[in-house]
């Protein structure tokens, strides 16, 4: 096995308390997701709570997007979101990813990080392709977008 991290991190000119509700409910993801416009047909089902621990959401797209489920499994208002991301398609995996808000100067330092490890199919994948790479700039997009949606939300 080989394990890996994709870390990212942005500053948002906005407190944790007005960035924390957009990514501790999957509803609001429409808004900022890197991947929502990777599939517009893509099958989407929301179930559990809400918002916050016990909050699910479940995928199925084209070859592109794939399939999985999220499940929000940690939720420390207005600090810090954990989420099991599993992805179903095209490679079976589960990855812990966990959302970090730290107060800064000129707002919020929101850090997106997502570790996992190549088993099977997916290591051989891994000795032609980064995960850094392949990820790192959907995660780049998606905290730019997250800070447009808190501004928008902000309007």
């Amino acid at each position: 096995m080989s394990p890996y991290e994709v870390t990212r991190s942005a500053l948002i000119p906005a407190p944790a308390e007005a960035v924390f509700p957009l990514v501790n409910s999957f509803h609001e993801w429409t808004k900022w997701s890197p991947w929502e416009a990777v599939d517009p047909t893509m099958d989407r089902s929301y179930s559990g709570n809400d918002a916050g621990v016990g909050a699910k959401y479940a995928w199925n797209g084209n070859r592109k997007a794939g399939s999985g489920t999220m499940e929000i499994v940690e939720s420390d208002f207005p600090r810090s979101i954990s989420v099991r991301l599993e992805f179903t398609k095209p490679f079976k995996a589960v990855n812990p990813t966990t959302f970090t808000l730290t107060p800064a100067d000129g707002g919020t330092r929101v850090t997106w990080r997502m570790t996992g490890e190549n088993k099977g199919l997916g290591k051989v994948f891994a000795l032609f392709m980064n995960m850094d790479k392949l990820v790192g700039s959907d995660f780049e997009r998606g905290l730019a977008a997250l800070s447009s949606a808190v501004k928008a939300n902000k309007a």
